[in-house]
């Protein structure tokens, strides 16, 4: 059966993501030879730069990564983002469940979005809980902070955080009650979020990816390519 069949006949989609969606609008993944943990930073390696306990003991050094590394302003949503689009239009699609920060579901239209790990769009204040856009921070330097005199944190989830619960639990009741599930440019090695697929029972799994991932076994479909490319030929 071909992905174009396997979206013609679902009725509750769900569309499981990772960094792989994102690469065609230019932010680079993870864990390739290019992405955003292949070297150090300043001697410190990115997974640590990016935990909690760095945050509050290096907030400059944080920063300084945060604005130079994580921040794609000027990225917009590509040819999978906007079928992602078109099919919640549609009705078929329920939930996207994205491990990505960038925010480019929801800028290409998408409602239904459970963003696990947060969003670089979205700021708050430590102090007095005020938010902040991607913009406003794009015009601070150093540490930023609201009038109140509180640091702005970025609305992410760090390294040695609990991913949000109602996020979580949103996410687990889309994947447990949705017809077909698409997994796509994710590598499923971040945990707790790969365990979520733990809970389809769905008819349908599929796996789109450049390499091989832990549930290609159980997938009734599995396609190696770029996501943006693969899904630019379905057809809503």
């Amino acid at each position: 059966m071909t992905l174009q069949e396997i979206v013609n006949r679902a009725k509750r989609v769900v569309f499981f993501g990772g960094a792989g969606v994102s690469t065609a609008s230019g932010i680079p993944d993870f864990r390739s030879a290019e992405g955003l943990y292949a070297g150090a930073w300043r001697g410190y390696p990115p997974e640590e730069i990016l935990s909690v306990n760095f945050f509050y003991l290096h907030p400059e050094e944080f920063f300084d990564y945060y604005r130079s590394h994580m921040l794609f302003p000027d990225a917009v949503p590509n040819a999978a983002h906007c079928f992602l689009a078109d099919l919640e239009r549609a009705g078929k699609l329920r939930g996207i469940v994205t491990q990505n920060v960038d925010g480019l579901h929801r800028a290409a239209g998408n409602r239904l979005v459970y963003e696990l790990h947060g969003s670089v769009r979205e700021k708050t204040c430590l102090e007095c809980g005020a938010s902040y856009s991607l913009e406003w921070l794009l015009g601070t330097e150093g540490i930023p902070r609201c009038p109140c005199g509180g640091a702005v944190r970025p609305g992410i989830t760090l390294y040695g955080e609990a991913l949000n619960p109602y996020v979580l639990r949103g996410a687990r009741r889309e994947i447990a009650a949705c017809d077909t599930l698409i997994v796509a440019g994710t590598s499923l090695s971040v945990e707790p979020a790969a365990s979520l697929l733990d809970g389809f029972r769905g008819r349908c799994l599929v796996v789109i990816n450049r390499d091989p991932t832990p549930a290609d076994a159980r997938a009734d479909l599995v396609l190696r390519g770029d996501v943006a490319e693969i899904l630019a030929e379905v057809r809503v």
